[in-house]
């Protein structure tokens, strides 16, 4: 059986905090990079055990720093127009760092993204994202602000999953995801560990969906963790200055946003605008189910 698998996204799916051969490099600034130089990551290591049951044609088109709108006008063109069995959409964490934060404009471009790739045939792998403030340890002041971002996405995941089906995975729902194993030294990207797990995850899903995986990705790891003074003297080097250049572009709305948000933490009641696209109904979907799946067998 032949499987075409297409990744778009960002430095995650490029597979930044993931060294190839297990090296110890730490410059995770991911400027420029693309799939294969360096990194390997999660996409790349689903694609090798998908390898293991199929004949796998794999296309990584993710870059790092690739923003939701970057995505939909690059990416998605760069995919061509050949029939597509499997794509993973895992964007909008660095549309959620920038004022010029659009919810409405994430949506659209979104919907347009699915819409295609399902339309030759895609099933769709995208996730829900857990509190990144949590993990960044930030203070609560700007934690609440930036979750309230993330969960704007969230919604926009949530209502992808509801027309287009495919898998998802809530990333809160995996507590590992809260431990500092699981990332990188920046505690943005996810460490080898982290990139091995979540292709676990969706070969796990995939799995239990029907489709044969006979070597599932390895959760052993050829680097260690960074140690605490790595930690620190990352933070010295390279934290502080990227706070630096963020604090023009972030810090002055999430103040803002401190002053006049009351909401506690959790899950927000968000309305978003409508969406300019309207679909027509027919483009509406149930989740996947195993007929989907079966289907990509066929």
């Amino acid at each position: 059986m032949s499987l075409h698998y297409v990744a778009l996204g960002d430095s995650t799916t490029v597979g930044v905090g993931d060294p190839m051969n297990g090296s110890s490099t730490t410059d995770l600034s991911g400027a420029g990079a693309r799939p294969g130089e360096g990194w390997r990551g999660w996409a790349s290591l689903l694609a090798d055990s998908l390898a293991s049951s199929h004949r796998v044609t794999f296309s990584n088109f993710a870059t790092s720093g690739a923003t939701v709108p970057i995505v939909a006008t690059e990416q998605l063109p760069e995919t061509g127009d050949d029939p597509i069995d499997i794509a993973s959409l895992i964007v909008g964490v660095n549309d959620t760092l920038r004022s010029t934060f659009d919810a409405g404009r994430i949506r659209d471009h979104l919907h347009q993204i699915a819409d295609q790739l399902t339309a030759r045939g895609a099933l769709l792998l995208t996730v829900r994202f857990h509190d990144h403030g949590k993990v960044f340890g930030l203070p609560k002041w700007l934690r609440r602000p930036l979750w309230h971002r993330i969960e704007q996405v969230n919604v926009v995941f949530d209502d992808l999953h509801a027309r287009y089906g495919g898998i998802r995975l809530d990333m809160a729902d995996y507590p590992e995801v809260y431990r500092r194993d699981f990332w990188s030294i920046d505690r943005l990207h996810p460490g080898e560990l982290g990139h091995r797990k979540l292709a676990r995850a969706f070969a796990d899903e995939l799995a239990v969906r029907g489709l044969p995986i006979d070597v599932p990705p390895d959760l052993d790891c050829a680097y260690r963790p960074p140690s605490r003074w790595a930690d620190t003297m990352w933070l010295v080097r390279e934290g502080v200055p990227w706070v630096g250049r963020r604090a023009n572009d972030l810090l002055p709305w999430a103040a803002r946003m401190a002053v006049t948000q009351v909401r506690p933490l959790g899950r927000p009641s968000l309305v978003l605008p409508p969406s300019s696209l309207d679909l027509p109904p027919a483009a509406v979907r149930p989740p996947s189910s195993n007929a989907e799946v079966q289907r990509l067998e066929a």
